[in-house]
């Protein structure tokens, strides 16, 4: 008896010896696993930049908005028939005018997101790039619009407020407001231009971010990189 529990108690002590060598070697271990982990990251992380310096940046320049027909700002639901009616009255050229002054403010806010982007591209985790590389044509717009919207709201939204001012969109657009209020028998408006506008940047943003992130999915020749083509190829695979 003696015997087998004094076997018994080396083997334990054995077990435990060779249970702490293990874990005493699993960061050597790591190191010699495939950078896969990384690499989904990293490739994740270049493809959204990419979206942003490609994408994003152009929406800043003058007509980034305006000239562009997938993200040009219209007038709100509520100012659509302001606009048809200021055309029939001949006040087609101030309808244009309050259409562009919202272009405008909307591309002197893109111009807060970048940092904004960084920030979200640099702290995406490996569990999210995995989710994103894996996940349909839009994921990783999805991810930078859940968690970016609040922050760029609050930088864009001064910012368009200010550039109205700056360009004189607040007094065309008051204008525009006063003259057809005057118009008989028309329901009277007055609408928030500031949130509309926010909101319509952010929204032009996301998109053109969907447009890059759909075409390195879908288009080999757009995987500009070999860290873009690796990565990219296990979704191929999926």
């Amino acid at each position: 008896m003696k015997k087998i529990l004094l076997l018994a108690v080396t083997f334990s002590l054995t077990s435990c010896a060779q249970v702490q060598q293990t874990l005493n070697q699993l960061p050597q271990i790591a190191s010699q696993l495939p950078a896969g982990n990384v690499d989904i990251a990293s490739g994740l992380k270049e493809a959204l930049n990419k979206g942003i310096t490609e994408q994003v940046s152009k929406l800043t320049a003058v007509d980034g908005f305006y000239k562009n027909e997938a993200v040009k700002i219209l007038m709100p639901e509520e100012l659509q028939k302001v606009d048809a009616t200021l055309r029939k009255v001949g006040l087609s050229s101030l309808a244009d005018e309050g259409i562009k002054m919202l272009n405008r403010a909307a591309e002197d806010a893109v111009k807060e997101a970048t940092p904004i982007f960084v920030s979200a591209v640099k702290n995406m985790s490996f569990t999210d790039a995995k989710n994103i590389l894996l996940g349909n044509d839009s994921a990783a717009t999805s991810y930078l619009q859940g968690s970016t919207t609040t922050a760029l709201y609050g930088k864009f939204n001064p910012v368009i407020k200010s550039s109205f001012e700056k360009v004189g969109a607040d007094v065309v657009w008051k204008n525009i407001i006063t003259k057809y209020n005057t118009i008989p028998l028309v329901k009277k408006v007055n609408p928030d231009l500031t949130d509309y506008t926010t909101n319509q940047a952010l929204a032009g943003v996301f998109k053109m971010i969907a447009v890059e992130e759909k075409e390195i999915r879908n288009d080999i020749s757009a995987r500009t990189t070999p860290l873009l083509q690796k990565v990219f190829a296990m979704q191929d695979g999926k």
